[in-house]
């Protein structure tokens, strides 16, 4: 037998006894199922890392940063525009146009 074999039956023998072997696998009950849950996992969360980043760049960081500053003023009860507008806090939403 492979050390390869050896290796992944030793990591699928922990799994079924609960242990998490594969980063981002937990909750899987094999060592197949944890690999399975690892790569749906990266390929969701692939594109959101992503997303924030490309916003930033549409934006600029000036607008980026000003639509931050907006979003920090919410609560569960208003908006930040609300909050903002409430407490005299000035936002520069002409700031969050795209970048041409």
């Amino acid at each position: 037998m492979s050390s390869n074999q050896q290796l992944r039956e030793e990591l699928d023998a922990r799994a079924r006894r609960g242990e998490t072997v594969i980063p981002g696998g937990t909750g899987g009950r094999s060592l197949e199922a944890q690999e399975h849950l690892a790569e749906v996992l990266s390929l969701l969360f692939a594109g959101r890392s992503r997303g924030g980043q490309t916003r930033k760049e549409q934006l600029g960081t000036e607008g980026y940063q000003e639509m931050g500053r907006k979003g920090g003023l919410s609560t569960t009860d208003e908006s930040g525009g609300e909050r903002a507008e409430r407490e005299g806090i000035p936002i520069d939403e002409s700031k969050f146009k795209n970048k041409s």
